[in-house]
């Protein structure tokens, strides 16, 4: 695999053989050899029309365009990040992974990363363009996340954050329900959806995300991190 999980909250990668890696800004602990390190933006973020409004509402409101840094070089960089537990997912053979940019912290630079509406990218029926982007909104209303999410694909390597350990559950011929609160991200050909488990009233007046559920249907893995407990 490109990154070595030294223990349960540290990861390694050789640069050289990585081709680069994109990682969360804060996250690199040391490194030997030779190394640069550059600012980097998610492509997708920018533009005219909805995927400018889409990149702006996803900075301001949700945070997805985290400040990412790019390595590069022959070095090998260890990677951490606020002692939380890691996760090593390997795409060699390519792949998707959706998941929120904070669950994320670092990724090979040869895949292709997205800024996407939560509608476009659970497919739950949201619909595209501004529309499907207003009812993202109001699904991430609800559940505490906002309207935006982002997607990897391609073939190498991601690696998420979470608290606890994180617990890869299959996906297959029934759906897998998942605490909001609890969800990390989705590899493969996985939509999610987000219901009610109560009224309305009682689901905005709860707010703990109790009250909501997430089904995940499909074919691919649902990523489950062990607490409730945000990033």
């Amino acid at each position: 695999m490109v990154f070595e999980k030294i223990n349960s909250k540290v990861v390694s990668v050789d640069l050289a053989r990585a081709g680069g890696v994109v990682a969360r800004r804060g996250a690199m602990l040391f490194y030997t050899g030779d190394v640069h390190f550059a600012p980097h933006g998610i492509p997708g973020a920018g533009g005219m029309g909805v995927g400018a409004a889409a990149g702006m509402a996803g900075r301001m409101m949700r945070g997805e365009q985290e400040a990412t840094m790019l390595a590069q070089g022959l070095g090998i960089v260890h990677y951490g990040f606020r002692g939380l537990a890691v996760h090593v997912v390997d795409l060699g053979n390519g792949g998707q992974i959706t998941a929120d940019m904070s669950r994320m912290l670092g990724y090979t630079a040869g895949l292709q990363a997205s800024v996407v509406s939560m509608s476009t990218a659970s497919g739950g029926g949201g619909g595209g363009g501004l529309m499907g982007a207003l009812r993202g909104a109001a699904q991430g209303a609800l559940t505490g996340d906002g309207m935006f999410t982002t997607q990897l694909s391609g073939q190498g390597a991601v690696v998420l954050l979470a608290h606890g350990e994180i617990m890869e559950v299959p996906v297959g011929n029934n759906p897998v329900v998942v605490d909001p609160q609890a969800f990390v991200g989705t590899q493969g050909n996985v939509h999610t959806q987000v219901r009610s488990a109560a009224g309305w009233r009682d689901a905005v007046g709860r707010g703990s995300g109790e009250a909501m559920q997430l089904h995940c249907s499909g074919t691919g893995i649902v990523y489950v991190q062990a607490s409730e407990e945000k990033l």
